[in-house]
């Protein structure tokens, strides 16, 4: 009943705060402006992470207490939402902007929350020790842009933010954690809130002081829940709740690199643009991704339980479809969609 508090707390905040902040975002001129290269034909109010942030954050001091990581998360989200909110405003550049979130990372981990061991499949754990912190900083940073980067259709990010963390969520309840399930809750409140008014016609969009926030806390949920369970199966476990972001981010990376482009520039190769290219509407592209989303994070609820060598195999035949998946659609190709269909860069 206390997660349903939690979750119903910050589902009705949001639900009143995002209204509030789509008007404050266009009085101080926080909108994303419509172009050649970008999907909204309208000013959008942006940096609607602000209301996520404070749904996440107004309720979380009511149903956990305060310590090292809950202090950790309140001070490091902070200050994703400032450079989040000064990267929408004044378009941070890229090195500024990754140096700032390995601030923000180390800033969880000198609260304490940290990746301290691996458990090995062959018995026992890894332990990490002086490559903790690198470790943790990496695994921190590449959530935090794996959700930036899919941050492309109106609803996308939120939905597919939602349905990770309520993955993790059913994880950490499996292992009997508390801190976990809480901050997944809270967190999937403030999206569900959020995304009354993202979805397609979009009212508003998160910007990057809404994704970066909200894969800062799916990093922290994820360190403090799966990546703590002993079981032999814990690394597959948030890859595949966070399977969408993470391969099309890799997909992304692998593209740019065998088509000789950098890999920082902006193209048309995500999932969400391949399917628009296919056919698809916004609504429809979306929640393709969802029912994606979905299935996978359910493997993931499902190879929790049972033994290391069969979670292997699953896992890699999941991974071998996705990637023959990808292929079809075309995601290993730079080519541009078909004339007519416009994409929003990510």
């Amino acid at each position: 009943m206390l997660y349903l508090a939690a979750f119903i707390s910050s589902l009705l905040l949001s639900l009143l705060i995002t209204p509030v902040i789509i008007r404050l975002a266009k009085h101080f001129n926080f909108v994303d402006q419509p172009g050649q290269r970008k999907i909204n034909t309208k000013v959008v109010a942006s940096s609607g992470g602000v209301a996520i942030y404070l749904a996440f954050m107004i309720p979380l001091k009511f149903f956990l207490p305060i310590n090292n990581t809950i202090t950790g998360i309140i001070v490091g989200g902070s200050f994703m939402l400032i450079l989040g909110l000064l990267d929408d405003k004044f378009e941070i550049s890229a090195p500024l902007k990754f140096s700032a979130q390995i601030i923000g990372a180390l800033i969880l981990v000198y609260y304490g929350v940290r990746i301290n061991f691996i458990t090995n499949p062959l018995g026992g754990f890894i332990y990490l020790g002086i490559y903790a912190i690198p470790f943790t900083v990496f695994w921190i940073v590449s959530i935090i842009n794996t959700i930036n980067l899919i941050d492309g259709l109106d609803g996308l990010a939120a939905g597919v933010s939602i349905i990770a963390v309520l993955t993790l969520f059913a994880v950490a309840l499996q292992e009997g954690l508390l801190l976990a399930p809480m901050l997944a809750v809270l967190l999937a409140g403030s999206c569900l809130g959020f995304l009354r008014y993202n979805f397609n016609p979009a009212q508003i969009f998160m910007g990057d002081t809404g994704s970066m926030f909200i894969g800062y806390i799916i990093a922290a949920v994820s360190i403090t829940g799966a990546l703590k369970s002993a079981a032999a199966v814990t690394i597959f476990v948030p890859m595949l709740a966070l399977a969408v972001p993470i391969l099309d981010t890799t997909f992304a990376i692998v593209r740019r690199i065998f088509n000789d482009r950098p890999i920082g520039e902006a193209d048309h190769g995500h999932l969400h643009h391949r399917l628009l290219a296919i056919g698809m509407n916004q609504k429809q592209a979306v929640i393709s991704v969802y029912l994606i989303s979905s299935i996978l994070g359910t493997i993931a609820f499902i190879i929790n339980g049972i033994k290391f060598d069969q979670a292997l195999i699953i896992f890699i035949s999941v991974i071998l479809i996705v990637i023959y998946g990808a292929k079809k659609l075309g995601i290993f190709s730079v080519e541009l969609p078909q004339e007519g269909c416009s994409l929003e860069d990510s």
